[in-house]
Formats: C-alpha cells, structure tokens, sequence
C-alpha cells in the first residue's frame, strides 16, 4: 500500500543514512515495524515477502529495496490498470444510464400514446352510439312518415274515389235535366241487360 511504502521510506531514506543512524539490526526492526503498521488489518502477501527478506541476515539492503522498487512499479500499475478500469466504468455507467433515461422516456411516450388510444376509443365509441341512436330515430321517422304517407294516400284515394262518383252522379243528373229543359242534349242511357237478381229487385 503506499502509505505503507512512504512510511516505509521515511523510516528508511536511503543505505547511506542507514550507517549513520545505527545498527543494522536496529534499522531492520524499525522498518518491519513501518511495515507492520502499514499493513495492519490487511493480508498483503507482497508485505509478507518483503517483511521476510527484513529478517534475513543480509548485510545490505539492495534486495529489499529492489524488492520494494518492484512493489512500487507494481502497484502503480495497478494504480493505471485501476484508473483506466474506473473511467471505463463511470462510461459505462454514464451510457447505461442514458439509455435507461431513453427506455423511461420511450416508456412515458408509449403510455401517452396508450392514454391517447384509449381516449380516442372512448370518443369514438360515444359517437357510434350517438349514431345508432340517431339511425334509430331516423328509422322510427321514416316508419311513421311512410305509415303517414300510406293513410294519406288511401285517403287521397277515397277522395279520388268519391270525386269520380259524385262527377259520374252530376254527369248522370245533368242528363236528366238536359232531357227536360235541352232534349237536344240528352243522350239517351245505353240498354244494358238485367240479370235475374237485377230483375227481381226492379
């Protein structure tokens, strides 16, 4: 970890310095308890390696600090490989999240336009009902209007009927008055034949 490393390099700046400072042994107890303390609470197996080179009895520190060294290219790396994993998350997240903004939208239009359609039903199934009400009215008007139309014509008839009697009866009174008054006029009503009922009743 790398405040385990900084803490580690402030403890233990260069092998130079070391000489200066003291012992050794004491330099190594110092730096596996910079380590210790840095890894407290979590298993590194890298520490662990490095911790176990710090108790070799080597009399330099070369290995451990190319060892070290290693860690710390490793773990910029990985720090890259983090970085470069992070970004390509937050874009991911980014797109999920606007297509999840475009699928809510598609979703609200589609149940707008549902809202629509239903509405749209509603309106035209009143409009069918107001038509068929109206066609049935309109079939009860023709109905009485032909039931008119037939009396008045069976009473145009009749009238018809009466006009032409009455017209024959003034024709035949006219005749009868025309043989008194103008017998030159009259003409004389032709002979018909009566059955045997006519002949009784006469």
């Amino acid at each position: 970890d790398d405040d385990a490393l900084e803490l580690f390099k402030k403890t233990l700046p260069s092998p130079a310095l070391l000489q200066v400072e003291g012992s050794a042994k004491r330099l190594r107890q110092r730096a596996m308890e910079a380590l210790r303390v840095g890894a407290a609470g979590r298993a590194d197996p890298r520490m662990d390696l490095v911790m176990l080179a710090l108790k070799g009895h080597s009399k330099n520190f070369d290995k451990v600090l190319k060892m070290i060294d290693d860690m710390v290219a490793l773990l910029a790396k990985e720090q890259e490989d983090d970085s470069a994993k992070k970004t390509y998350c937050e874009g991911a997240l980014d797109n999920t999240e606007d297509e999840v903004k475009a699928l809510e939208q598609k979703v609200e239009d589609y149940e707008k336009a549902m809202a629509d359609a239903k509405e749209g039903i509603a309106t035209l199934t009143e409009e069918l009902a107001s038509l068929a009400a109206g066609i049935k009215a309109l079939d009860k008007s023709v109905a009485e209007a032909t039931e008119t139309r037939q009396e008045e014509n069976a009473e145009y008839k009749d009238t018809m009927a009466a006009n032409k009697a009455a017209k024959e009866l003034l024709g035949v009174a006219k005749n009868r008055l025309a043989k008194f008054y103008t017998p030159k006029l009259y003409k004389a009503a032709p002979k018909r034949e009566l059955s045997a009922e006519d002949r009784i009743f006469v």
